[in-house]
């Protein structure tokens, strides 16, 4: 007899799913957004929920119904090569070079830079990020209690913190969002834009590599239908990710309306950071401090365990510490970039990364209907893989965009590719994929997907 999943099994997987993907850029990122949208907060938190909420979704349901094992299953009709690349891209881009560091930057930009000098900082995010990045080690080759007590304990106690936070803004607001400055980028392309900020939470990515930790918690539950795995996955996922969609809402509402007291931030660290003081004083900023620290160092642990992991399963002669050892060096340098610098240099990556990302999920939960025919995959995943190259020139920093090699792709692409000028050059090319890689597999017929899926296997 096959198992049920209960309300209290539902709610337990529903906190797993929460626990992995919400971290450090879950925080920032949200305030930021309200700061730039001000006044029109509320339709950039429509297109940032659903990048950075329904499409993480969609992934973990990807997973389930193709049955694959993590990305590189995932990708695998588009090519061993096509998916060991993009396996590599995406846990570097959530291990050494952007997420992990970021785990360091963020509450130490919440709590700890505030109260130096300029001149000081660097010194202090050293010193800062090799304690972090020291014990995130320590506590990753071991198995300790305490990770059972901030998963139990200690996060829960930050998101006490946080919704004190959204109590007490609630009750006595700052401003009115509806009289707070709108920044020209969010007149008249809010959603757009709001959608593009999700990017930078990376929880699409995340979903893709944590998600196959999730299904088989449910299957240890003894679900076995791949049916009733999918369902339990849709709604445990709804639930933590309802949960995510709260917080952010909070987030953001907050830093619209904290512009009447303070002026545009340079990142959402600096702006929680001066949020926090104004409602909780010194003591709230030390409170804060910790809790983000630790929550933090919960994310960097899973981040590193999981891109050693993956790493030491393709490549077996390298061991799991070793890899363990290069992420935290690596992740440790890299975040004495500052927490700017890293989010300039893998704005890039991400609209590179976030259209190939979308599109597969979208392919992978439409499988069933061409049977998961990598003609599709390859045709789609080709055409929107240039425009994702595009689109990662013209948002790169100042030094790679205003190149007359990169100036001329971006005229070229303003002027060839629908909606590029607003970041989606991707979409018609990858409709466009969709549609014509349907049309091969309808028209050559179902022995053209059998044979192509078993050269892929």
């Amino acid at each position: 007899m096959e198992s049920k999943m209960t309300l209290r099994r539902t709610i337990i997987t529903a906190s797993l799913i929460f626990g992995m993907l919400f971290g450090a850029g879950n925080l920032i990122f949200p305030v930021h957004l309200g700061q730039m949208a001000g006044g029109h907060w509320l339709t950039a938190s429509s297109g940032f929920l659903i990048s950075g909420v329904l499409i993480p979704l969609m992934a973990l349901l990807a997973i389930s119904i193709t049955r694959s094992n993590g990305i590189y299953d995932l990708a695998r009709p588009n090519g061993h090569w096509y998916a060991l690349i993009f396996l590599i891209l995406v846990h570097a881009t959530l291990g050494p070079l952007f997420a992990t560091p970021r785990t360091a930057t963020v509450p130490y930009a919440i709590g700890i830079a505030p109260h130096l000098s300029a001149s000081s900082n660097h010194i202090g995010l050293l010193i800062y990020s090799a304690c972090f990045f020291g014990l995130t080690y320590y506590f990753s080759t071991r198995q300790q209690r305490i990770t059972t007590l901030i998963g139990k304990l200690l996060n829960p106690a930050f998101l006490l913190l946080l919704f004190t936070i959204f109590f007490l803004a609630f009750i006595s607001p700052m401003g009115s969002t509806a009289t707070t400055k709108i920044t020209s980028a969010y007149r008249g392309a809010a959603f757009t834009n709001g959608f593009l900020q999700g990017y930078n939470t990376m929880d699409a990515l995340a979903a893709l590599a944590f998600g196959i930790t999730v299904i088989t918690a449910i299957r240890n539950y003894g679900l076995k239908s791949e049916r009733s795995i999918s369902l339990s996955v849709a709604k445990s996922g709804i639930i933590g990710m309802a949960g995510i969609a709260i917080i952010y809402l909070g987030l953001t509402w907050l830093g619209a309306t904290s512009l009447h007291n303070f002026a545009l931030s340079a990142n959402g660290g600096t702006a929680l950071s001066q949020i926090a003081h104004h409602y909780m004083g010194t003591a709230g900023d030390a409170i804060l401090a910790t809790l983000a620290t630790i929550t933090c160092m919960t994310s960097a642990m899973g981040l590193v365990i999981a891109f050693s992991q993956d790493f030491h399963r393709r490549f077996p002669r390298i061991s799991y510490k070793a890899f363990l050892r290069f992420n935290c060096a690596l992740s440790f340098l890299i975040a004495n970039l500052g927490l700017n610098q890293i989010i300039a240099w893998s704005t890039p990556v991400l609209m590179f990364l976030y259209p190939l990302a979308i599109t597969l999920i979208i392919m992978s939960i439409a499988s069933p209907l061409f049977k998961r025919d990598p003609l599709v995959f390859r045709i789609t995943t080709g055409l929107t893989l240039i425009p994702a190259i595009f689109d990662m020139i013209n948002a790169s920093p100042a030094i790679i965009r205003n190149t007359n090699f990169a100036q001329g792709m971006i005229d070229f692409a303003t002027k060839y590719f629908p909606f590029f000028a607003n970041g989606f050059g991707w979409l018609s090319f990858g409709i466009a994929g969709m549609i014509i890689g349907l049309a091969c597999h309808y028209f050559l017929g179902n022995e053209h997907a059998t044979a192509t899926e078993s050269e892929t296997n």
